[in-house]
């Protein structure tokens, strides 16, 4: 991916929407050399880990460069992350040093033995690198294919992130299939409104663009009144988004208004959830582009499905393409169409085990995705539900058992349960079901779960529905039923119309 900044030294190639500046590739291997040459003097190098929170910037390809020509690897992690997960995490796994903002330096140094240089770079004027001096670094080398490039947190369902880590080579196969797939060549713009902590941003925008020599703008995050005039600006030629945004871009006034015709998408990706068939007819008619969905997820880093150009499907998430994609049931594969059961993956960018020992997670070769699906007679993937628990919010993952034990914490909390409810925006939302101790008005006690949860979980963490029981549909020995629980909820705000 070097190639990319050394044929393009004069071309303009990444584009900071805040800043509203383009970096030409020579300026971007400028800030990869600083980075590089500043990691290189610490003594980090090859199979050492780097943590990096960051919102998005212009600065995130280059310190990844950077990273992986010393030889290390980089764990991204959200910005938004609270001081104190972030100062678990640091503790939990031997991270040789954080790239992180002013703002969260103190909250990296906590009680460690570090040195902190400046990164002064074109791309992030203030940028930290933090080194953690209890940890013994290695000389810096170029990698081969089966070195580590990337970890990326998955959720489980104990509110234990699992830790995903992805080669050189996995990550390679996977964009050149992304490439070949989407149709990708010099010619396109592609404009990043994921954040950069998720696989999505990594391979499906970055790499992908990276590797096929088109141009990248970064947009600090997703904003729906500036969407389409960054399309139309920078002459953008494709989006990869999830379902809330489609459905964000179709109802916000500003957005409609800002839209015209002379905007030529070649395609909008979208993936996590299904859009309903008629939220993605009435985008693809009003913003005159094609919607392209399609399945895949952090342990495949990237798609494992993708609807076809010429041949979509409303409803499905397209065909297998260059994965092994199949249907178990009871244990064994599914040759025969419409049987529903879980998902299970394989191919030369799908991991064969996680970091952590997660040996259910793989049976005979295959990755057991958890969701469960269907294909239709045509070869078109249906995905229906997941076994797991984790609640899809807007296409973040959130894992109950992170939620209740926040909450738990609250003296007045008896019992906490977490599910996900449907959303028409977010897909679903994160839905606090609590048994109280006492008898507070509701709103007060609502109140002060959601002030409790801003200030100890993630935004995406944070609970969108708060609703009080007197108890939980349980089982012969006293635990929730959480299929049961969710359907009564979802039952209780139909009543309510909400």
């Amino acid at each position: 991916m070097n190639n990319q900044l050394e044929n393009n030294l004069t071309e303009k190639i990444i584009k900071d929407e805040t800043n509203d500046r383009w970096f030409t590739g020579s300026e971007i291997r400028s800030d990869v050399e600083i980075v590089r040459d500043e990691l290189t003097k610490l003594h980090i190098g090859l199979g050492d880990t780097v943590l990096v929170c960051l919102p998005n910037s212009a600065a995130y390809p280059a310190i990844t460069q950077a990273i992986w020509e010393v030889g290390a690897n980089m764990h991204p992690i959200a910005a938004t992350t609270p001081k104190k997960e972030l100062q678990a995490e640091l503790n939990d796994h031997d991270y040789v040093a954080s790239i992180v903002k002013d703002d969260l330096v103190d909250a990296v140094i906590d009680e460690h033995l570090v040195s902190v240089s400046n990164l002064s770079l074109q791309t992030a004027p203030e940028l930290k690198l933090i080194r953690d001096r209890h940890i013994i670094g290695h000389d810096a080398q170029i990698p081969n294919e089966d070195d580590l490039a990337l970890i990326m947190n998955t959720s489980g369902t104990t509110g234990k992130p699992k830790r995903v880590g992805l080669t050189h080579k996995i990550l390679v196969n996977a964009v050149k299939h992304d490439i070949k797939s989407h149709k990708m060549t010099p010619s396109d713009t592609t404009l990043l409104v994921m954040p950069m902590f998720h696989i999505n941003a990594q391979a499906v925008s970055i790499l992908s663009t990276r590797l096929s020599g088109g141009k990248l703008v970064i947009a600090n995050k997703f904003s729906a009144s500036k969407f389409w005039d960054q399309v139309r600006n920078n002459q953008v030629t494709w989006v990869s988004v999830v379902p809330t945004i489609v459905n964000i871009l179709l109802i916000n006034k500003k957005a409609n208004e800002s839209y015209s015709d002379d905007i030529k998408l070649r395609f909008v990706r979208s993936s996590s959830f299904a859009l309903p068939m008629d939220k993605l007819t009435a985008f693809q008619t009003r913003f005159h582009t094609q919607i392209l969905e399609g399945y895949g997820m952090t342990e495949t880093a990237s798609q494992c499905t993708i609807n076809p150009f010429d041949a979509p499907k409303v409803g499905s998430a397209g065909k297998p393409f260059e994965t092994d994609v199949r249907i178990m049931v009871d244990g064994k594969i599914a040759d025969e169409p419409n049987q529903i059961g879980e998902i299970v993956v394989r191919g030369d960018h799908v991991i064969s085990s996680y970091m952590d020992p997660h040996p259910e997670s793989f049976e005979d070769g295959w990755l057991l995705t958890g969701d469960l699906g269907y294909f239709d007679e045509d070869g078109y993937l249906f995905v229906k539900d997941r076994k797991k628990d984790i609640i899809n919010h807007g296409g973040e993952k959130v894992a109950p058992a992170q939620v209740e034990n926040s909450l738990s914490q609250l003296d007045f909390v008896n019992e906490v349960s977490v599910v996900g409810t449907p959303d028409d925006l977010y897909g679903e939302a994160v839905t606090a079901v609590v048994i109280t101790s006492d008898h507070q008005d509701e709103d007060l006690k609502r109140q002060r779960i959601l002030e409790h949860a801003k200030e100890t979980l993630a935004g995406y963490e944070q609970p969108t529905r708060v609703i009080f029981v007197n108890d939980y549909p349980r089982n012969a020995t006293g635990k929730v039923i959480r299929l049961k629980l969710r359907e009564q909820v979802i039952s209780t705000l139909v009543g309510k119309g909400a």
